[in-house]
């Protein structure tokens, strides 16, 4: 694949859509396209490449949450912190880049 291929294979309903954009940032960094909550539309650098997320402290406790298909956590390149959107808004993802761990 190239920079910023268009990688939009996004039929289905909401735990193919997830694992299928969630498979795509394990492996790398992409450009996901969606329409928020208000109604705007946003482009979002991100991933869920663990070489590309801050490490977290030993000591720093988190609260597992339960799987739901229709959200999606992401580390926002950009901003730099986890972010989510609703898997059914996506309207384009992209590779931004070809890394892997």
């Amino acid at each position: 694949m190239t920079d910023t291929e268009i990688v939009l294979e996004l039929a289905g309903d909401a735990d193919s859509r997830n694992r299928y954009i969630r498979n795509l940032l394990s492996e790398h960094d992409c450009e996901i396209t969606f329409t928020k909550v208000d109604g705007s539309v946003r482009t979002m650098p991100c991933t869920l490449r663990a070489a590309a997320m801050p490490a977290r402290a030993v000591n720093e406790h988190h609260q597992t949450r339960l799987y739901k298909p229709e959200t999606l956590s992401v580390f926002c390149l950009d901003k730099n912190e986890w972010r989510s959107f609703r898997v059914m808004n996506v309207t384009d993802v992209r590779i931004i880049n070809e890394k892997s761990d």
